[in-house]
């Protein structure tokens, strides 16, 4: 489970509902910084459990490189409404089509990038339509189905969802976590209840939500070839010791896509919340080198 350092926007960032033609989605929108020159916007796509503050630690480094950055509640996910139980809504045809909704709502062109979960809807959305586009970064995000020990894991979460309440469910998983894992009193900020956080962020998911995106998640096919075949220049990002995705797989994948190849050292599977620094001087670097005007050549591996 993602953990950001805070809940709460940084300075200058405004949370609201952007109106879309399938829906109102909860948004995190940080501007360009003053005095800075405007290079692009930003459309962020949060993890399976996770939510839009869990880029809240790159909004400011992005600002400061001339880049708006739009962090998204996906539908169902934490303040974005959704139905409770009925898992179609969820498919994850659906939830790329709201993505090129929200796109549309910004306004286009715009970068495209999504963790986790995120990734393999933000890949769903552009093999629809990359028209919006202009590029696609995967943040530790891979080419199909989540590993083996990763599986077994959304498993028992899929089958407690299906007899507990959210709220039990949550005790639950508490329970079962390592202390180190639980232990938030390192990441309590300005005064916040971290844990309290995450509970609340927990509770908004809707059950249907998690239980369909959890089992994309483990039965994903590998789409990359369809992907490799998309005009548009991609960056698979990852910290060098995330096991949702063997790392070596990762590399695999940015070969094929001929993408943008970024390991964050001393990141694991959310490096947006472990690393900020260091993952986002790596993606303004890489969209630097593709707004209009740039060739994919430009943007390739490194």
């Amino acid at each position: 489970m993602s953990r950001p350092p805070s809940f709460v926007p940084p300075p200058g960032a405004r949370a609201y509902r952007l109106r879309t033609a399938r829906g109102e989605f909860a948004v995190v929108d940080a501007p360009v910084a003053a005095g800075v020159e405007a290079r692009g916007t930003v459309l962020l796509l949060p993890g399976f459990t996770g939510s839009k503050e869990d880029f809240n630690p790159l909004h400011r480094p992005l600002a400061a490189r001339g880049y708006r950055t739009v962090a998204v509640d996906g539908r169902g996910q934490f303040e974005s409404d959704g139905p409770e139980h009925d898992e179609s809504a969820y498919a994850q045809e659906e939830l790329a089509r709201d993505v090129l909704a929200q796109a549309e709502a910004l306004g286009t062109p715009l970068h495209l990038l999504g963790h986790s979960l995120g990734g393999q809807i933000a890949r769903a959305a552009v093999l629809l339509d990359h028209s919006p586009f202009l590029s696609l970064t995967l943040v530790a995000s891979g080419p199909a189905q989540i590993s083996p020990s990763q599986q077994q894991r959304v498993k028992l979460l899929r089958d407690a969802l299906e007899v507990m309440p959210m709220a039990a469910v949550w005790e639950a998983i508490q329970a079962m976590e390592p202390p180190e894992e639980t232990d938030t009193g390192a990441e309590v900020d300005a005064g916040l209840d971290d844990r309290e956080d995450l509970r609340r962020r927990w509770l908004g998911n809707k059950p249907a939500q998690l239980l369909a995106t959890g089992r994309q998640l483990c039965l994903e096919p590998d789409r990359v070839d369809e992907l490799a075949a998309v005009p548009l220049p991609f960056h698979v990002l990852s910290g060098a010791l995330d096991d949702t995705w063997p790392v070596s797989l990762l590399d695999d994948m940015a070969r094929r896509l001929n993408a943008r190849r970024t390991v964050v050292a001393g990141a694991e599977h959310s490096p947006n919340c472990e690393q900020p620094s260091a993952t986002a001087r790596a993606l303004a670097g890489f969209w630097d080198t593709t707004g209009p005007g740039a060739s994919r050549d430009s943007a390739g591996a490194v």
